[in-house]
């Protein structure tokens, strides 16, 4: 009796590995039969669905290089159409202020001064609007209620919709009549940027001032966008270690959305490098050139509306103007990106 029960149980622990054999077996195939055969499935069966794949992304590519044809295409206009009159310019295209372009033999033109009021003017707008956007993006997701945050963005958003003529006529009649006092008070300092130069109404400070309000919307936009999706557990835990509300931002919200801020205000510098009807309206154009804030000049768009009753004769000025706006505003949506693309955490 005692071998039979030292038997039994090796009997059955001897039996039952059979059985577990037997039942791994058909599992098997059962695992991997659904992995094999789940493309056909995914894919429709056949690989109808593969194929369509294939069109659409053979149509997402052509697509993309169709985009990156035309900016070459365009890049490749300029140039040529650009560099006989670069070439005929008896000043130095680079350096020179002059822009004398009526005798088509004896071309004198430079951009030196154009592009110093160009990027004064974008620069003094996006000072302004950058620091004023990101306290109206925090007052929107972060302090205000959601029922006084919603038409607080709308209005901000209907800033994008006024056309730029209604900005220029608005600016020049009734904003720059208002900023003369604040001119005058500050032309006291005398010298460089805030140099005194007798122009009452049409400067650059009031072109400038016109640019941020019409830029603001688009950085406000893609600020509060940014600001509203910094995760939560962030925020909760910077309050929960004892952070008032204005350190959880400054910890947590400010970091987050640093990116989304940056890729807006160049989108906003581009808006404001290539605006042209309302700074036409605004700055008043002027004989010499000045470093002053305080006075007119001529922008590169500016300069080419008013010059297009002469394209027909010698449009190689205006078309180089043209070229070099053309690569300032790809220069800074490159490095926008390049600052971007250097932040992981921002999505």
């Amino acid at each position: 009796m005692s071998q039979l029960d030292a038997q039994g149980p090796t009997q059955d622990v001897a039996g039952a590995q059979p059985s577990a054999t037997v039942m791994q077996t058909p599992a098997e195939p059962a695992i991997d039969a659904p992995l094999a055969g789940s493309a056909d499935v995914m894919l429709g069966g056949g690989g109808t669905r593969r194929f369509g794949d294939r069109i659409f992304a053979t149509a997402a590519s052509g697509a993309s290089a169709i985009v990156i044809l035309i900016v070459v295409l365009v890049a490749l206009f300029l140039l040529i159409k650009a560099l006989p009159s670069i070439v005929d310019d008896k000043a130095n295209f680079l350096t020179s202020t002059q822009w004398n372009v009526g005798n088509a033999g004896e071309l004198r033109f430079g951009i030196a001064g154009l592009l110093y009021t160009t990027v004064l003017s974008s620069i003094f707008a996006l000072l302004l609007a950058v620091p004023v956007a990101i306290g109206i993006a925090l007052f929107i997701t972060q302090y205000a209620p959601a029922r006084l945050a919603r038409p607080v963005a709308h209005a901000v958003d209907l800033l994008a919709v006024i056309p730029s003529i209604i900005y220029g006529v608005w600016g020049f009649r009734v904003l720059a009549p208002k900023l003369t006092p604040i001119q005058d008070a500050l032309s006291h300092v005398g010298v460089g940027l805030f140099a005194d130069q007798n122009i009452d109404v049409g400067t650059v400070f009031d072109a400038g001032l016109v640019l941020a309000i019409m830029i603001l919307p688009i950085i406000t936009a893609i600020s509060r966008d940014v600001f509203d999706r910094t995760p939560t557990a962030n925020k909760e835990g910077a309050l929960a270690l004892g952070a008032t509300r204005w350190e959880m931002i400054r910890m947590t919200v400010l970091p987050f959305g640093r990116p989304g801020v940056i890729s807006g205000a160049m989108l906003g510098l581009g808006r404001a490098l290539g605006e042209t009807v309302a700074v036409l309206l605004i700055l008043s154009t002027v004989s010499g050139f000045s470093f002053s804030i305080f006075s007119g000049g001529t922008t590169f768009a500016t300069q080419i509306t008013q010059g297009a009753g002469e394209f027909g004769t010698h449009p190689g000025p205006y078309i180089a103007a043209g070229l070099v706006l053309f690569v300032l505003t790809f220069l800074v949506n490159a490095v926008a990106r390049t600052i971007v693309a250097r932040r992981k955490d921002f999505t």
